[in-house]
């Protein structure tokens, strides 16, 4: 099959599709497609070994329990702290108004406690109780728990 340019010539209609389109792709060479292999392969194992040691980094989670307003001017928050025993840890503690704006605030520091030889909790001490209690700006509908870390330690 052939085809006509402007001019008035035949072409063969693969190159006037080749003008008409661009060059079909060329392929990935063998060398090119190992090298993609171990790059991909390189990124996966990095991605397991990030995924597994920040599983085993000590870490902090909190689970609000209730919270209790006395009056316009105090408020109390109950809440569960959970980490590895004998490890400081401090949470920022918030009340809320009805329009969830903040009324007061606190950061609260929860010092490191040793596990007695007898180890009274059922997890071993890794789960605290805390009650604290905040001033308020104005009445708080409720009370909970923003954030909860473990801090550097002093230089």
């Amino acid at each position: 099959m052939t085809t006509e340019d402007k001019s008035g010539t035949a072409q063969p209609a693969d190159i006037s599709l080749a003008n008409r389109y661009g060059r079909p792709k060329r392929r990935m060479s063998a060398t090119g497609k190992r090298w993609a292999g171990i790059a991909a392969l390189a990124v996966g194992m990095g991605f397991l070994a990030w995924v597994s040691t920040s599983n085993a980094t000590a870490s902090v989670t909190f689970k609000d329990i209730g919270y209790r307003t006395t009056d316009a001017t105090q408020a109390e928050v109950d809440f569960q702290v959970t980490r590895e025993p004998g490890t400081a840890v401090k949470c920022a503690i918030k009340a809320l108004d009805s329009k969830f704006a903040v009324v007061g605030w606190k950061v609260v520091d929860i010092p490191r406690v040793e596990q007695d030889a007898q180890g009274q909790s059922a997890d071993g001490g890794r789960t605290l109780a805390q009650r604290v209690v905040l001033r308020t700006e104005s009445q708080a509908v409720s009370g909970v728990v923003d954030s909860c870390w473990i801090p550097k330690p002093a230089a």
